[in-house]
């Protein structure tokens, strides 16, 4: 079974997790929050909502640490801009967090957010394994015109992505520290 197909449950998917796991790999590397992170997200795996305009983005994978291992009940906690490039500062459409299962496998059901000024397309994402420091990151679309001139694009956090007939689908594996 493909990696997206297992979480889709749609037609199935080749997308391999990325970056691939071996021992003592390198963690998922840091990046600036920004200023528009909210606490107290509400715990949902589904961003939609009524109205929301925009490309329907399934974005599948897991978090590991740097030995490899899945890590259970990791926290992901989401946000992002619409597609028009516009956070909600004054509510939660598109902010969540959850939960990884057993495996350390997460999908979140969201869409493929806009561009704003001075940036490339992206998602915001703290993870924390259980007692473990928090890591803050963002992760990237590939083959994006404005990749190359975002000031802090990293070529590690962009997702694998494969075109389906009605959505996006996208992986990622997220290293932390063990």
């Amino acid at each position: 079974m493909g990696f997206l197909a297992r979480y889709t449950k749609t037609e199935p998917a080749s997308l391999p997790p990325t970056p691939s796991c071996d021992d003592h790999d390198e963690p998922t590397p840091r990046q600036t929050e920004g200023p528009y992170f909210k606490p107290a997200s509400p715990e949902r795996s589904s961003l939609l909502q009524p109205g929301l305009n925009g490309t329907k983005l399934i974005l599948a994978g897991q978090v590991l640490n740097t030995d490899c291992q899945p890590v259970a009940k990791a926290l992901l906690d989401w946000w992002h801009c619409d597609s028009e490039g516009n956070y909600d500062n004054d509510g939660y459409t598109l902010r969540g967090h959850q939960y990884t299962d057993k495996q350390g496998n997460f999908r979140l059901e969201t869409i493929v957010p806009g561009l704003y000024p001075g940036r490339t397309r992206h998602i915001h994402v703290k993870v924390q394994a259980p007692g473990q420091p928090v890591l803050t990151t963002q992760l990237y679309f590939p083959e994006e015109a404005q990749n190359q001139g975002d000031g802090i694009f990293n070529e590690v956090l962009v997702m694998k992505t494969q075109k389906k007939a009605d959505y996006l689908g996208a992986g990622y594996t997220f290293v932390l520290k063990a």
